[in-house]
């Protein structure tokens, strides 16, 4: 299970510009991931629900208590929430910087570095409270009360250790704690490459209680790892590491408590990882799947799949999204709305009653 994504289809994950160091750096890949499975071809059926300029790359999705949403984070540090298609998107959180950084502020249409106002990724809400926690990249991880405004800092270290990539993000809603990554010590995500050229394994899973404020680190020297979701019944967290094509489990309770363990190998570079609606699995997005290097995107190219929770096998595999990368696939009341940090939009794909 050591097996690592090929580092030349790893170089593509964002840009194509990157194409000559493809060539210089092919390698065949040596994870694989061939099981048979459902397939639901996406096609022209996907509903852009477009951001406003100059915000792009909804990296991650949640809806609040009430149902209200979806909320994402975008690419100049905001938190935006859904209001519908007649007042459309509108900002719910921001940081500090976007009131004390002249280029950060709201009338500024430039994009600035991401790294100067902060990059929301993963997010999800703790239901009792109403507050919203996610993971700015640069920031740490941010909790901000249910009617927005000022997102706060809440968990900057751990271990000893600066928070340095700060990733996925999820909520036990019974104890309100909160499990995030914290993608790698050494690289933060601006240069996130190089945790995939250098073999980096510095990342971590981590747990922050909001009673005590305290940060626990659940698991140390993983691969880049990305998303997070807590398993329904709360006996482990399933972590997506981006690098080896796999994701992993990590117990909480039982008598495996404290293990990491392999729980599925992927047809791709996994981002984040959700809960399905009910339906026993996790959708897993895939920035790409590992033949993009060899044979570029195709009508069977796999964007996301949804594996089993009991064993990690794969169920669903979602295709036919194109050139569009897919961050995260969050399925809700039939419906499957997606994530991406390259798009100006967040996707919607109403699912038809012979896919599922």
């Amino acid at each position: 299970m050591e097996a690592k994504c090929s580092c030349a289809t790893l170089l593509l994950l964002s840009s194509s510009s990157l194409c000559l160091l493809l060539v210089l750096l092919q390698l065949p890949s040596t994870a694989t991931c061939h099981e048979e499975m459902k397939s639901i071809y996406v096609g022209q059926r996907v509903l852009p629900v477009r951001l406003g300029r100059p915000a792009f790359g909804p990296e991650s999705l949640a809806f609040d208590h009430r149902g209200g949403g979806p909320y994402t984070g975008v690419s100049n540090g905001r938190v935006l929430r859904w209001r519908g298609a007649r007042r459309g998107w509108t900002e719910f959180a921001h940081n500090h910087r976007h009131e004390t950084v002249a280029e950060c502020a709201a009338k500024k249409k430039l994009v600035a570095p991401e790294s100067a106002c902060g990059r929301p990724l993963g997010l999800q809400f703790h239901r009792e409270t109403g507050d919203l926690y996610f993971a700015d990249a640069y920031l740490g991880l941010m909790r901000v009360g249910r009617r927005g405004g000022l997102a706060e800092a809440v968990a900057t270290e751990a271990g000893g250790a600066p928070l340095n990539f700060v990733n996925g993000v999820d909520v036990d809603q019974e104890t309100g704690h909160v499990y995030f990554t914290d993608s790698s010590a050494t690289y933060q995500r601006s240069d996130y490459m190089m945790i995939i050229l250098t073999g980096d394994a510095t990342g971590r899973l981590l747990r922050y209680d909001p009673a005590t404020g305290n940060v626990t680190v659940l698991a140390s020297g993983l691969s880049f790892p990305n998303g997070v979701a807590l398993s329904a019944d709360r006996t482990h967290a399933v972590v997506a590491e981006t690098a080896s094509c796999r994701l992993l489990r990590h117990w909480l309770a039982g008598p495996a408590a404290g293990t990491t363990e392999p729980f599925a190998d992927l047809p791709g570079y996994p981002d984040n990882v959700r809960r399905d609606d009910g339906r026993g699995g996790y959708w897993v997005a895939l920035n790409r799947d590992k033949s993009w290097a060899a044979d570029g995107t195709t009508p069977r190219s796999v964007a996301a799949v949804r594996v089993r929770a009991g064993d990690g096998s794969a169920a669903e595999a979602l295709r036919g999204l194109g050139n569009a990368t897919v961050s995260e696939v969050l399925e809700r009341r039939r419906q499957l709305w997606l994530g991406s940090v390259d798009t100006p939009y967040v996707g919607l794909f109403r699912i038809g009653p012979a896919e599922l």
